[in-house]
């Protein structure tokens, strides 16, 4: 009896060890979404604050026959895929340069180059909207005075997404060199130096030995910021405002937009959760053609 005790006690033992992060996943994760899929099948809205009904599927229906949802679906995927596009890549090459031994200054660079991810980010963003302004904007001055056209970055179809991408890669790349510097520490030295015995060059041995050891983790980092790229809301909310017209608009912010706007609580959640599933899909498949999920374990 004193044996199964001990034993029931240990196989209890794990359970309490994770029950407060159980408890703060159910009520800071899952219970939101629950409630918001709940939600999604109402008519709540300001009209219905207090007697809203059950009405299925509707909301969706009307998500998915609108004429804004294809194009803030692209506009979503545009500004996921390009932010990532730039960010990435700028972050690997950094990264294969500090960690190159022998270069001067490195230690400098190591503390200038996070400033920009020290900034709180509202600030950072508000600053580069004044100086992405078409009139006084330091940017267009610099432009004009160099008899170049200054175009409008925030105001026109063009350009607004090129500057939300630009943005995102000023307070991003920190980030990502930052990631990708530990991954690359991570690669052993004696391989390089087999790879300069081979006769193999800087290209070569990226090639060879640090792309094909580390593809993983630069799935992993790839996809991660692909996802909290799609759900990033204050680039687009603060900088453009999702204008002009519908050009910027994402769907995190035309959920907000109908949500706290529109006054239309449920059709915002219908766009929350459409936007979840999607990028559900988007992992699964992911992960399954690159098992990007096995560094974890």
């Amino acid at each position: 009896m004193d044996y199964m005790e001990r034993r029931r006690k240990l196989e209890l033992k794990p359970i309490i060890y994770v029950l407060p992060v159980l408890v703060v996943l159910i009520f800071l994760n899952f219970y939101p979404i629950a409630y918001s899929i709940y939600l999604s099948m109402t008519d709540f809205s300001v009209i219905h604050f207090f007697n809203y009904h059950f009405i299925g599927l509707e909301n969706y229906k009307f998500v998915l026959t609108s004429p804004q949802f294809l194009l803030i679906l692209k506009n979503t995927v545009i500004w996921s895929a390009g932010s990532i596009a730039v960010m990435v890549p700028v972050g690997f090459i950094l990264a294969n340069i500090m960690v190159q031994p022998g270069l001067k200054g490195m230690s400098a660079f190591r503390v200038v180059y996070l400033i920009p991810w020290a900034f709180p980010a509202f600030i950072t963003i508000l600053i580069w909207s004044n100086m992405l302004a078409a009139n006084g904007g330091i940017i267009n001055d610099v432009l004009r005075a160099l008899h170049i056209p200054a175009p409008y970055w925030l105001t026109s179809h063009r350009f607004a997404m090129l500057s939300m991408i630009l943005v995102n890669l000023w307070l991003s790349f920190a980030y990502y060199t930052f990631v990708y510097t530990a991954a690359l520490q991570s690669v052993p030295h004696e391989l390089y130096e087999a790879a300069s015995m081979d006769g193999y060059g800087a290209l070569g041995k990226l090639r060879l030995v640090t792309i094909p050891l580390l593809k993983r983790q630069i799935a992993f980092i790839t996809i991660f910021g692909f996802i909290f790229t799609w759900n990033n809301f204050y680039i687009p909310f603060l900088l453009t405002g999702g204008g002009p017209g519908y050009a910027t608009q994402i769907f995190i912010t035309y959920s907000y937009l109908e949500a706290f706007s529109y006054t239309n609580y449920a059709l915002g959640a219908a766009y929350a959760i459409i936007s979840i599933i999607i990028l559900l899909v988007f992992v699964v498949l992911a992960n399954k053609y690159t098992r990007m999920m096995s560094i974890l374990y």
